[in-house]
């Protein structure tokens, strides 16, 4: 397992420069002064420019700016922004709010997904199985800012459920509404997923063995059954967690959230490129983070699976 874990570490630090070069490729290849355009209608003194472009390393080629990107990233010292705020202290204010954000819509898309795979899996053809596929595909078919915009309006306005915005308190109860809108748009996957898994781990000779030797069926729908279903939600779970940690920038900004989405979104439009590249290479971390992770969550799951040398 430790010679896996390396090896998968080892892997991973290619995949990470080739990313990390082609995010800043993307971002500072584009025409266009950067500098420039901090100081909008407003014509710079020749002098400041030259400076801040200094500063930045703008004035050196492509590939040796990006070497002092990475230079940085090593360091873990991800610069300065444009308007010369820290981008450490902008990712140490919005990741945590995120990660909360996006491990909270996980637990439950994970609790309402599975729990209702399962028992559809189990009922397969039956009015809860039919049922469950129905509301799915609606959940589905609904845009993730329309289901944003009902969950404020019904269980906000309406019911008085839930705060209708977040604000700079981020804590677990106002984050609460947004993350069952994240979810929602997460469960309908979730539910398919594991309806599916389920009908195929019943069919298979290890469950029809255990029904034959007298095992009752809770245990072998709970030992042998779910844990081999979880396998590939495991996979989705861990998945949804990295595309939610940069992907809920609708969500953030309908429900005023200062996580990474609407920063991000907010330095893309103010041009603050360092950001943006900074804030792209730390989820690529957590991507590569959770892939690892989910790799030996199989191992715990399945144990058919053995890491070795």
């Amino acid at each position: 397992m430790v010679f896996y874990v390396i090896r998968r570490i080892l892997q991973a630090i290619p995949v990470l420069i080739g990313t990390t070069f082609l995010i800043y490729f993307l971002v500072f290849a584009m025409p266009g002064d950067p500098v420039a355009a901090l100081f909008g209608d407003k014509q710079p003194n020749a002098e400041l420019l030259k400076a801040l472009r200094e500063q930045y390393h703008l004035n050196e080629p492509f590939i040796v700016q990006y070497l002092y990107y990475l230079r940085d990233v090593v360091t873990g010292n991800f610069g300065t922004s444009f308007s010369g705020q820290s981008v450490n202290a902008v990712l140490a204010d919005t990741i945590p709010v995120t990660a909360r954000l996006a491990l909270m819509a996980v637990i439950i898309e994970m609790i309402v997904g599975v729990a209702i795979g399962l028992v559809a899996g189990l009922r397969k053809g039956k009015l809860f199985d039919l049922s469950s596929l129905v509301v799915s595909l609606l959940f589905l078919s609904v845009p993730i800012f329309v289901i944003a915009f009902i969950g404020q309006f019904g269980l906000g306005f309406k019911l008085g459920l839930f705060p209708t915005t977040v604000g700079a308190d981020a804590s677990i109860p106002r984050l609460l509404l947004p993350a069952i809108v994240l979810a929602a748009s997460l469960v309908a996957v979730n539910i398919r997923l594991t309806r599916g898994s389920v009908i195929e781990t019943l069919g298979n000779d290890f469950v029809r063995t255990a029904f034959s030797k007298g095992l009752s069926r809770g245990r072998v729908i709970r030992v042998h059954v779910l844990r081999n279903s979880l396998i590939p939600v495991t996979t989705q779970l861990g998945a949804d967690f990295g595309i939610l940690l940069v992907g809920a920038t609708v969500t953030e900004g309908i429900f005023n959230v200062p996580g990474v989405g609407q920063t991000l979104y907010q330095a893309i439009i103010r041009g603050e490129r360092p950001t943006v590249v900074s804030f792209v290479t730390v989820m690529v971390l957590f991507y590569l983070v959770v892939n690892i992770v989910i790799d030996l969550v199989y191992a715990v799951l399945d144990p058919r699976i053995r890491y070795v040398k």
